[in-house]
């Protein structure tokens, strides 16, 4: 059973010399790769955690419905809605939020984060905007399109995956990597959306 929380800091690992290397090894995965061209362990990683969402008629559902609603927003609406997202955080009034945060998919999202055991950091979904649909964990931001989890995925079209670079989250203090892939209406095969995972590159093999 999932819990609806807020982000919370992790552990503190010492970072071990072959840690170090295998974490600068991941660095060179290119962007946009196709399925087969990713290494075993975020093979493995999509297999177990990711496809199951990917598949999951809830989550397509959510993300079609709100494409029926975000289709008609300009730049200036989407600009709007990231800029509200962004002055709710922290407060007690989250009109803008608890959409996302709150529903069934975010859910799911959560209950993979658990499974996981510690591997997978967060999770969320993005509509063909580029805005959040439901997430796991609470983002800075609202619309990620202008960012290489969207533009390198959902704007590339169906099947691509980007592997982003390997990072040190000082909040957490462990190296993190995104991991993010293009959701298709399993039905017409068409691009409808795209979902990122935050990975914590030391638990990797």
């Amino acid at each position: 059973m999932s819990t609806r929380r807020s982000p919370a800091s992790s552990r503190c690992p010492i970072v071990s010399e072959w840690t170090a290397l295998a974490v600068g090894a991941l660095l060179f995965l290119a962007p946009a790769a196709p399925a087969a061209e990713i290494d075993a362990p975020l093979q493995a990683v999509i297999a177990q955690y990711v496809q199951p969402l990917l598949e999951d008629p809830q989550l397509i559902a959510a993300v079609k419905a709100q494409n029926a609603v975000t289709s008609g927003y300009d730049d200036a609406k989407i600009g709007e809605l990231d800029s509200k997202w962004q002055a709710e955080i922290g407060s007690t009034m989250i009109p803008t939020i608890t959409p996302v945060w709150d529903n069934p998919v975010s859910d799911a999202l959560r209950a993979q984060v658990d499974r996981s055991g510690g591997l997978i950091k967060e999770m969320f979904v993005m509509d063909a905007r580029g805005l959040n649909v439901a997430v796991s964990h609470l983002t800075s931001d609202y619309w990620q399109g202008d960012e290489e989890k969207y533009l390198e995925t959902f704007a590339r079209g169906a099947g691509a995956i980007h592997v982003g670079a390997v990072e040190f989250d000082e909040s957490t203090q462990v190296y993190t990597q995104q991991l993010s892939l293009t959701v298709s209406d399993p039905q017409s095969g068409a691009a409808i959306g795209a979902l990122t995972l935050g990975l914590d590159a030391e638990m990797l093999p």
